[in-house]
């Protein structure tokens, strides 16, 4: 048996099973070794009732002290029991799980694990989970993996799979030669491999993820510095000159461009006016208006009689780029002529967009990805403007130059890198930075809570939209099942549908979801006839409701500063005053400390620059980032170190021996082989 081998070749595993595995994009024996944990989970021994400093994560050993009591608010089953032990009563709530009235028996006794809520002078336990002494007993001793899932595998299904490979089969060479490992103190692969999944303890696991992260950057690092595409400046096919619409629409515009937008700018006119082909980042915070810099980039293009094109992260974003483009060429009579290309439009639509592409009869391009594909021929293309989810890699530039382009490329990023950790990411841009915000835009009034302060920001949510405003609530999980310490968006929905008023229209969003599901939503929910929407990080980049004034994110604490500050960005886009509430299930004062940055600061520079002082090597899987740059296992925050590591070797490397011909840097070809354990698709750069 080897890597190669398909699942299926595994005790325990037949088709049914197979098919679940494929849906987490499992194929293979080494798909499931380099399916890493998302988080681990220790248990700690039971207390007593009296000893609750609620609210708490906590074990309880109660006995069922009276019958359960089921009650329907709308689609929402919620079930009612008492435990009790010699110190005191806990109110324990089952959410659609009306089935446990045949199990919780009055005089039976379960340890109940969950978060303990003070309600009045009562303590409630919701949706705890349930265990056997002799089950709980066990679970004591070590520390757990926790996988993401899906409906139909269980997380014990995936454990015991992953330890049947580390028993039986080879794994890959180590690709990191041994004088490297012995410098950075990196663990040898494959006891990495072993440690991520099953941990002897708290430090092997600290171990394993520093190896495994920094192969994540040095893979990628080493990949970039060696694509002459990415490093050598290359002359234009498209030379251009300066032109006075875009001083034009400047003046006309009803706002004054902001200091660090008129830099930006410059910059870009320069490197387009250079004569050498532009590759340039625009590093802005949410806000701060790089959508209408891109705008005065695609103008000169377009009027020096070049095509261009802007390619955004969903379908409905695409779509009001295009709205926009259309409406700001009747208003200022710009001589766009745009046309829409995303992957939902009818074989029609497409065929009719591609020939006014390929004719040159439309000079703006405004989509998705489907931009750059096969049947997409463009007459002369000359800039190319890309959102970090799609940045503009190797493959992407390669299936333009076959094409006979040499476009001008600008990404954008709303991800606030601080720029020494952008410098590497970003090793082959240039980097604007708009560091300021619009003078018209209201600051987001914040608050840190804890979770029994729900029902006083329901009731707030409910005032805002009572005044026609709409709200945001973000959960980190997808359905139960997956970590069931943590709200999940399906189930939290139905919660929040039972507490607010009926005539407000809840709905919710992740990005499991059928495509034309997600738009429709995102399309309902911008028109506002959604008045609330729950949804996982699926809406960081996707959506503009000016509408929008509430931002709720439920388990704060377990999502990173910067993707937090991300979020909030989804509000505060319009006239009216809006807010942001982060609820941390987690008291801890560390936890509060880290949050507490978000209460005092709108600057997404200063938080991130803030959150990478706070990281230390045992911040774990409970603080995730997203953005630009998906990383198997990788935080540019919290693996800092690692990243700025893998980028000095790499430079080191590649200087003394470019081509890896020598014997000892050989072993490193496995960071490139297709079949070698870390592949890198730079689609997902």
């Amino acid at each position: 048996m080897n890597l190669k081998d398909h699942i299926l070749e595994l005790k325990g595993i037949g088709e049914k099973s197979a098919n679940l595995f494929r849906k987490l994009n499992i194929e293979t024996l080494k798909d499931l070794v380099f399916y890493y944990p998302r988080d681990y989970e220790t248990f700690v021994p039971c207390i007593k009732a009296s000893e609750v400093n609620a609210p708490c994560l906590c074990a309880l050993k109660l006995r069922i002290v009276d019958d359960c009591k089921i009650r329907k608010i709308r689609n929402l089953t919620i079930l009612n029991v008492s435990g009790a032990d010699d110190t005191g009563v806990v109110q324990l709530t089952f959410f659609n799980m009306a089935y446990l009235k045949n199990t919780l028996k009055r005089g039976t006794t379960y340890i109940f694990r969950g978060q303990v809520l003070p309600k009045g002078t009562n303590l409630v336990m919701e949706h705890p989970k349930m265990y056997k002494e002799d089950e709980y007993a066990q679970l004591l001793k070590g520390i757990w993996p926790k996988y993401p899932l899906t409906k139909g595998i269980t997380n014990q299904a995936i454990t015991k799979a992953v330890s049947q490979v580390l028993d039986v089969c080879p794994m890959p060479a180590d690709p990191l030669p041994d004088f490297i490992r012995d410098k950075e103190g990196l663990l040898p692969l494959k006891e990495a491999l072993w440690q991520i999944h099953f941990p002897s303890n708290r430090e092997m696991l600290v171990k394993a993820r520093k190896r495994l992260a920094f192969d994540d950057f040095f893979s990628v690092i080493l990949q970039l510095r060696r694509s002459k595409e990415l490093v050598e400046e290359k002359t234009s096919d498209f030379p251009m000159i300066e032109v006075s619409q875009c001083t034009r629409l400047m003046e006309q515009l009803p706002y004054q461009l902001t200091n660090a937008q008129q830099r930006a700018w410059q910059e870009i006119c320069q490197d387009l006016s250079s004569g050498i082909c532009m590759n340039r980042l625009i590093q802005g915070d949410v806000g701060s208006g790089k959508t209408v810099v891109a705008m005065l980039a695609l103008l000169m293009c377009v009027s020096n009689g070049y095509q261009g094109s802007m390619m955004a992260p969903t379908e409905v974003l695409a779509r009001q780029h295009y709205e926009s483009f259309l409406s700001m060429t009747k208003k200022y009579n710009l001589p766009f002529k745009p046309v829409l290309l995303v992957g939902s439009m009818s074989a029609k639509d497409k065929r009719e967009a591609y020939s006014q592409i390929a004719s040159g009869q439309a000079n703006v391009v405004l989509g998705t990805h489907a931009i750059i594909q096969d049947k997409v021929e463009f007459k002369n293309l000359a800039l190319v403007i890309t959102d970090e989810q799609h940045r503009f890699g190797v493959r992407q530039r390669e299936t333009l130059a076959e094409k006979g382009m040499q476009p001008h490329v600008l990404v954008m990023s709303a991800t606030p890198i601080p720029r020494t950790l952008a410098i590497i990411l970003y090793g082959d841009l240039h980097i604007s930075v708009i560091d300021e915000l619009p003078g018209e835009r209201l600051p987001i009034k914040n608050c840190v809570v804890g979770t029994n302060y729900r029902n006083t920001a329901y009731k707030f949510i409910a005032s805002e939209v009572s005044k026609g405003r709409q709200a945001y609530v973000i959960c980190p999980m997808v359905e139960e099942g997956e970590m069931e310490d943590l709200e999940n968006v399906v189930d939290y929905a139905e919660k929040l549908k039972a507490a607010l008023p009926p005539e407000i229209n809840v709905a919710y969003l992740h990005g499991k979801m059928r495509p034309a599901d997600k738009n429709q939503i995102m399309e309902s929910f911008g028109a506002g006839h959604i008045h609330v929407l729950v949804s996982t990080t699926v809406i960081e980049v996707g959506i503009n409701v000016p509408n929008a004034t509430v931002m709720m994110v439920e388990n704060a604490e377990r999502f990173g500063l910067a993707q937090l500050h991300q979020l909030r960005g989804r509000v505060g886009r319009g006239a009216h005053q809006s807010y942001c509430i982060f609820v941390s299930a987690k008291t801890e004062e560390d936890t509060l400390k880290r949050l507490e940055i978000l209460n005092k600061s709108n600057d997404g520079f200063f938080i991130a620059g803030e959150d990478l002082k706070m990281r230390g090597p045992g911040d774990l899987f409970g603080i995730r980032q997203s953005g630009a740059f998906s990383f198997k296992i990788g935080d540019i925050y919290n693996d800092s170190d690692m990243l700025k590591a893998s980028s000095e070797w790499a430079d080191v490397i590649l200087q003394e021996d470019p081509l890896l011909s020598c014997e000892k840097y050989n072993c490193i070809k496995g960071y490139f082989d297709e079949d070698a354990f870390n592949f890198i698709d730079f689609k997902s750069i």
